[in-house]
């Protein structure tokens, strides 16, 4: 379960709020939050418990974007993230916590060398939100 929060707020051209993973794999590692969905949660749920879980932004309309699939999109074990993503005008304050050693906002077209394969993730949203306006 991955999360997708851009602000695109009147004064930037879109930032995106990541987190710095504080372990392995890719330990340091800048990601979109995330993380397991708990068996008695529904997906939307797991989304939202672990956005706010690791960068303290809670209370988003979260809709459903994408699944991916790939075998060896994660080092440990074969594991399907349902992507989801929210839009918000403001630079909300953020801070990384739980298996977050940080958490802070890019400009979209400025974006660190990131974990697993949310590079794709990310290049996949910005198509397909290109498409849907």
């Amino acid at each position: 379960m991955d999360a997708i929060v851009i602000s695109r707020g009147a004064n930037n051209s879109g930032m995106l709020l990541l987190i710095q993973r504080k372990n392995d794999p890719f330990k340091g590692k800048w990601a979109l939050p995330g993380g397991f969905v708990d068996i008695n949660e529904k997906l939307e749920e797991a989304a939202a418990r672990e956005l706010k879980e690791e960068t303290g932004v809670g209370g988003l309309d979260l809709k459903q974007f994408y699944v991916f699939d790939a075998m060896d999109r994660d080092p440990r074990d074969r594991t399907i993230s349902v992507v989801h993503y929210s839009f918000t005008n403001d630079i909300l304050p953020v801070k990384g916590s739980d298996d977050a050693r940080d958490a802070k906002w890019f400009p979209l077209n400025e974006l660190p060398d990131l974990a697993f394969d949310h590079r794709t993730i990310i290049d996949q949203f910005i198509i397909n939100m290109r498409y849907e306006r």
